[in-house]
């Protein structure tokens, strides 16, 4: 059972029941990433309304947030602090355009974010979503160098089963099957070069020799294309779409020093590993490289995309970190060359003021200390139930994020299907892909929550299989 002080507040008794919202939402609402014609099957969860962890429907049965509601949710639903600061923000300032205008919260949170990097990455272009933030960093980077007179350089290298979404840009740098292909005529072609992917060890392999490997090819490619290739992107540490794959360090280390020997733009999408997720701040920290007092120190990218859990759950935000040198290349009288990119809604005080209570709950509070404490539990309690299934493999785990394979025999037909169905009566809310079942909940996971967690994931793998 969840911790008292998880517990939601009273039932409103005059909502109406769950089911008739969801046969009203399979009629009128086109729901994202789902085939319709399975709506029948697979009905949506009809939320009325949630708090910390939990889920609940209008029936008053609870799901608890196993995957942070598609990866945004940080400290739970209806936390009383980003509330706070949203509903002050509100009685000030709700929105005014950012071309020709200005704002405290805008301007805070790039110089906040802008700390977090020691200042090497000094500007931030404001965006909506995570696609959007690709799509400028794409764009930044080609104009960039178009701008230094060298507009050959209008290649991109992406990774292997990488994601950075669903616009026409960041498709064309994304290379899972299901949501690229039936576009596929409309895209411009990237390099596609091995993921780092740890899985992928050969006997005798550890995830450092992987990712060196994985080095090995793009370094190729760069030696022959690099007069053409504007940028590499890639998820620091896990690509989260290709099922959770995480890889070493090294990686990025390797990639930075390839970026930075053949003159090409390194994009580090953390839209789903930033913000902690990762255990660091940004995914990126955890890569370092020596100077020339052989001190480590940390290296960074060229730019880097930031979403999803920057507003805390609460309001579409998105963002592209930039270099002085990237951004200094835009600087001219002529407007033409300056970064025309906008939508209307660009550094929108109330999102920027959700991402600022969500760095001051990071800057007091030992957040990032709190989520190994307790992600170490998680470990345990999952290692105890699964250690011996020989169904699955690849049991793994970075900071908040936790992953096993079920095995290619045992999975069956619409094996994340079923799961996601079983789940829903275990009191799971949780989507697994392909094969790749995965936990990445809020940071307040406490002990019932890992013990809930632990048993409800084996119920549902015996329920499945």
């Amino acid at each position: 059972m969840p911790a008292s002080s998880d517990r939601l507040p009273p039932s409103t008794p005059s909502i109406t029941i769950s089911a008739s919202w969801q046969r009203r939402s399979v009629a009128s609402v086109w729901h994202p990433c789902t085939q319709m014609q399975r709506m029948d099957e697979v009905p949506p969860i009809a939320i009325a309304r949630a708090h910390g962890p939990w889920l609940e429907d209008f029936e008053g049965a609870r799901y608890f947030d196993a995957t942070s509601s598609w990866w945004v949710n940080l400290f739970g639903h209806a936390d009383a602090r980003i509330n706070a600061a949203l509903k002050a923000q509100l009685d000030t300032l709700e929105h005014v355009m950012l071309a020709g205008c200005t704002h405290a919260p805008a301007v805070e949170l790039a110089e906040r974010l802008s700390a977090r990097t020691g200042h090497a990455l000094g500007h931030t272009f404001f965006a909506s979503d995570g696609a959007s933030a690709v799509e400028i960093a794409l764009k930044m980077s080609f104009h960039s160098w178009k701008n230094l007179g060298r507009g050959d350089k209008r290649e991109f290298v992406c990774l292997r089963r990488g994601y950075h979404g669903e616009t026409i840009g960041a498709l064309a740098v994304t290379d899972v099957a299901v949501f690229r292909d039936a576009y596929d005529p409309l895209l411009m072609r990237s390099h596609v070069v091995m993921a780092p992917d740890a899985r992928q060890a050969e006997p005798g392999e550890s995830a450092a020799d992987v990712a060196r490997r994985a080095a090995a090819e793009l370094a190729a490619l760069l030696e022959s294309r690099a007069g053409h290739v504007a940028a590499v992107i890639l998820e620091p540490l896990v690509q989260c779409a290709a099922g959770m794959a995480m890889h070493d360090p090294v990686y990025l280390r390797e990639v930075r020093a390839l970026c930075d020997r053949y003159e090409v733009h390194l994009i580090a999408d953390e839209i789903a590993v930033g913000c902690g997720r990762t255990g660091s701040f940004f995914a990126f920290e955890q890569a370092t490289s020596a100077d020339v007092a052989g001190r480590e120190v940390p290296i960074w990218p060229d730019l880097l995309c930031l979403s999803k859990g920057i507003s805390g759950g609460y309001l579409p935000l998105s963002l592209v970190l930039s270099t002085d040198a990237i951004y200094e290349s835009f600087l001219d009288d002529d407007t033409a060359r300056g970064f025309l990119h906008s939508h209307s809604y660009t550094g929108n005080p109330l999102a920027c003021r959700a991402a600022l209570a969500v760095l001051d709950r990071f800057d007091d509070e030992p957040v990032l200390q709190r989520n190994r404490e307790t992600g170490a539990l998680l470990t345990a309690a999952l290692a105890e139930r699964l250690r011996d299934d020989a169904r699955i493999e690849h049991v793994r785990q970075r900071g908040m994020i936790w992953a096993f394979d079920v095995r290619e025999a045992h999975a069956g037909e619409r094996f994340a299907e079923r799961f996601h169905l079983a789940a829903r009566t275990q009191g799971l809310l949780i989507r697994p892909i392909g094969r790749t079942v995965y936990l990445m909940p809020p940071y307040l996971l406490n002990e019932e929550h890992v013990a809930y967690l632990s048993a409800r994931i084996a119920a549902t793998l015996n329920a499945v299989l």
